[in-house]
């Protein structure tokens, strides 16, 4: 099983990541044609433009991360995860089927969508682990961050695919067969699994089962200054910052008063920055926090700058400038815990990740909803905007403490540096790759 030792792409070369990608692909546009869809439907035909109640099924959808964490991580660590797989795929394909058959048939109302978005988290709960940790027994650690960055170039190239159709169907036909074409799409990635060898697959050893196996993952995370750091950065863009269904879908139809072609392609919009930054993270051989930082601040500024767009068309330009910041972040933090992290013990941790990326949704969602609602879209805008400038503040106190950065004023120019103990960690981590390249 060869891979191509350097190339955006590389990770293709691998027959398993290959057949899993290109299902991945298929679903994840029938995802996306779904949220935007389901966000309409709240928005437009359930209420009167009412961001709280999109903002409660979003809660509801992404709060199940945090309430069923306590076995989600173990699922993933102890369980067959290309079974699990088949399973939550197929769970959240029937799911679609059920609300995309109330729709069509007039039936739908809004505590329909609540009940549908809450079983869909807690399967995601279970899929999400299962699906970031599989990454590496389809590619192996030497090329774990370019397939992850893949998987985010999918998963946001379907972002940009998926809304624009979702629009174009809702104005032709209506958001019920949006419903059941997602349903199908599921199907996609289930006959990839299938399809899989699993005599190629990187299993890693399972950590043997104890009575504190949960414990153990808050354990490990707290007792990594760099996890804390990059968890708690997380928490702050993830809850406040990355609630973009509420901030597109409000401005869309309250500042900007467009319908519902203009909806999916700001949406899409959006995506094409977030394609270019997975793009460019998938180049990158190893994840470093410096991209953690820059995407925290750029995304901050940036949503500062989105707050105060006059016109449609200039806040459509800031969010491509959004999706690359977004996804720098979100790459280089996924790819970083993963690398990071013993793999006996990778299932707990990115079980808290996606708690902590997902479930904090829970919290921020109904929040910046509310704050749409009694200030207007603009000032929830504002709050994603502090989030992120937060953020960044976090990390670099991070890099202070802990890996001892400078701030020199060199020729009336400020440069960064670090002591020369990690700059000697750096160098061996660079001697290290080259010989794994070799």
């Amino acid at each position: 099983m060869g891979t191509i030792k350097s190339g955006t792409f590389r990770s293709l070369a691998i027959r398993n990541y290959r057949i899993w990608a290109g299902g991945a692909i298929v679903s994840n546009v029938g995802t996306w044609m779904q949220r935007t869809a389901q966000d309409w439907l709240v928005l437009t035909y359930l209420t009167q433009n009412n961001a709280t109640a999109v903002g409660i099924v979003m809660a509801l959808q992404f709060g199940p991360q945090i309430f069923l964490l306590p076995v989600t991580g173990l699922a993933a660590d102890y369980l067959d995860r290309r079974k699990l797989l088949i399973a939550t795929q197929a769970a959240m394909g029937m799911l679609a089927l059920g609300l995309g058959l109330l729709t069509l048939t007039g039936l739908v109302q809004l505590w329909h969508v609540y009940i549908f978005a809450l079983l869909l988290g807690c399967v995601t709960a279970f899929d999400g682990p299962a699906r970031q940790t599989f990454v590496s027994e389809l590619v192996g650690e030497t090329d774990l961050p370019n397939a992850v960055a893949l998987n985010s170039a999918s998963f946001n190239a379907a972002r940009m695919i998926g809304p624009a159709v979702a629009g174009l169907l809702i104005a032709g036909v209506g958001t019920g067969w949006v419903f059941l074409i997602n349903a199908i799409t599921y199907l996609a990635v289930i006959a990839s699994l299938f399809r899989l060898k699993e005599q190629d697959l990187n299993r890693a050893k399972r950590a043997p089962r104890t009575a504190g196996s949960l414990v153990q993952g808050f354990r490990y995370v707290w007792s990594r200054p760099d996890l804390k750091a990059l968890f708690m950065m997380l928490f702050l863009i993830g809850t406040f910052g990355f609630n973009f269904p509420i901030y597109i879908s409000t401005m869309s139809v309250t500042i900007f008063q467009v319908g519902a072609n203009e909806y999916g392609l700001l949406s899409s919009t959006m995506a094409i920055g977030s394609v270019c930054g997975a793009l460019l993270a998938a180049r990158r051989t190893r994840p470093r926090i410096a991209y953690v930082l820059t995407g925290a601040g750029i995304f901050g500024f940036g949503c500062v700058l989105a707050a105060v767009s006059p016109n449609y068309w200039v806040f459509g330009v800031v969010l491509v400038v959004l999706g690359v910041a977004a996804q720098t972040f979100n790459t280089t933090v996924n790819s970083t815990v993963q690398m990071s992290t013993d793999a006996a013990m990778r299932g707990r941790v990115m079980a808290i990740y996606m708690a902590i990326a997902l479930g904090g949704t829970l919290i921020g969602a109904p929040i910046v909803g509310w704050v749409a609602d009694a200030f207007g879209p603009r000032w929830s805008l504002g709050v994603a905007a502090a989030a992120g400038i937060l953020a960044m503040l976090v990390g670099l106190r991070y890099m202070f403490k802990y890996r001892a950065l400078a701030v020199k004023l060199v020729q009336y120019r400020v440069q960064f540096s670090l002591d020369g103990h990690e700059v000697q960690l750096r160098e061996q981590r660079r001697r290290q790759a080259r010989i794994q390249a070799k």
